[in-house]
């Protein structure tokens, strides 16, 4: 995997275990859709992912 590889991710929220997908060089923070927490923070780059990372997907 080259550093310059953008992938979409599965991930599980913490607080109400709801999974989505999410970019992981996301421009702006990325929430819960279910219970509103943050999963992704946005870092000009790769994003921080906060949340449990179920799967990349292909």
């Amino acid at each position: 995997m080259s550093k310059s590889e953008s992938n979409f991710l599965r991930v599980k929220c913490g607080d109400c275990g709801n999974q989505q997908i999410v970019f992981d060089h996301a421009a702006s923070k990325v929430e819960c859709i279910i219970c509103g927490k943050s999963l992704v923070k946005s870092k000009g780059g790769k994003s921080e992912i906060v949340a449990q990372i179920i799967e990349v997907m292909d």
